[in-house]
């Protein structure tokens, strides 16, 4: 194996919960980053964002039309990576909550940001809750150290590029021509997500059936109550042509939950009922998947470890994302080319995207070759 080679290897061997690369041990040149100074310290800033949407948003138990966000940076020798914590509201986070939480955070301490591991793990102990804020940290200091190693993170980790799935585009709930006129927007995209959860379930398929044929998943965002009737419709949602059904009843009612997934004639996923890595063992058995989010999970970081105990369990993994920029989009995108199906139409649901990353071809989650989470600002 030639020097080159061996350089290479150094470089990019990362694992998911092993130690980082120490970056100043000397491998080729060209293949990691050496520092320019000396007694450099990460610099962590933050500003609010309102991301205004195209259209109402409305879910099984709120509407909106736009999503407070908090934009970080962390700069580190000259280098920036970039990061987001999207907040909708019903989830209980604010940029107030936010910024409060991240002016703890003291990155300074830190002299090698590729100690990924216990920086992170020192953030999440700062306090409990503030996944979102968590996660725009986590998602900046993974964008920065690809940067500094010149790797995009599907590499990092080793997935390949092409094998990313397609993405489903979200309608939410609505009257019947609003229903109507987003599916005809939709028809770039070959899966279509609707929410459910209200007494206006039925019209919500059939509207968009009698548009399309393509493939539906749908969402009750816990609206189901009654196990019996939950039952009841996902046979009916299946005889519609419905994939899966994510987050049928109330995250609590998990005998009741336990009790549908056994007798589903299609597949549930957990969402609301599986937010961090301690869930998922506890969701085996009760859901036949998960819905992993950045902003549940508090970043790149856990949802990788929550892919892998997903796997290990034999559950489905669905990977999907709020009402964000490109920025957080992108950085979930490289955990793509590993699930089973995926949701992350969140920037194409926005009229003020800053960043351009990840994109949508055809249908298909389209990671790019720049480094870190793939993004630059426009």
């Amino acid at each position: 194996m030639n020097q080159d080679r061996r350089g290479f290897l150094k470089t990019t061997s990362l694992l998911a919960g092993a130690s980082l690369l120490n970056p100043f041990s000397e491998v080729s040149a060209g293949q990691a980053y050496v520092p320019q100074q000396k007694n450099l310290r990460m610099k962590l800033r933050y500003r609010p964002y309102t991301l205004e949407l195209r259209h109402v948003f409305t879910i099984a138990t709120s509407s909106r039309t736009t999503t407070p966000v908090m934009l970080t940076e962390i700069e580190y020798d000259g280098v920036i990576g970039y990061g987001e914590a999207s907040m909708p509201p019903y989830l209980g986070e604010s940029q107030e909550g936010a910024a409060a939480f991240l002016a703890k955070v003291n990155l300074e301490k830190y002299d090698n940001p590729f100690e990924m591991e216990t920086i992170l793990t020192d953030i999440d102990a700062i306090a409990t809750g503030n996944p979102a804020a968590k996660a725009a940290v986590d998602i900046a200091l993974h964008d920065l150290v690809g940067k500094l190693m010149n790797q995009p993170w599907y590499n990092i980790w080793g997935f390949k590029k092409n094998a990313t799935p397609y993405t489903s585009f979200t309608i939410g709930i609505d009257k019947e021509d609003v229903v109507r006129q987003k599916t005809k927007e939709a028809a770039e995209y070959k899966v279509l997500k609707v929410k459910l959860g209200r007494d206006t379930d039925k019209m919500m398929i059939e509207t968009i059936r009698s548009v399309t044929d393509k493939p539906i998943t749908v969402d009750v965002n816990q609206g189901w109550k009654d196990r019996s009737f939950a039952l009841d419709m996902i046979h009916w949602l299946k005889e519609k042509g419905v994939v899966f059904v994510e987050q049928p009843m109330p995250k609590e009612q998990i005998e009741d939950m336990a009790w549908l997934t056994e007798r589903s004639p299609l597949p549930t996923f957990g969402d609301e009922g599986v937010q961090r890595l301690a869930d998922v063992k506890k969701a085996h058995g009760v859901y036949n998947g998960i819905n992993i989010k950045l902003m549940k999970c508090t970043g790149m970081r856990e949802a990788h470890k929550m892919l892998t105990l997903a796997r290990a369990l034999d559950m489905k993994v669905m990977l999907g994302c709020m009402t964000e920029t490109s920025c957080a989009i992108s950085a979930a995108s490289h955990l793509s080319p590993m699930v089973d199906y995926a949701d992350l139409d969140g920037a194409l649901l926005i009229s003020n995207d800053l960043y351009d990353g990840t994109k949508v071809v055809d249908g298909k989650v389209t990671l790019t070759d720049r480094p870190g989470i793939g993004i630059k600002k426009v």
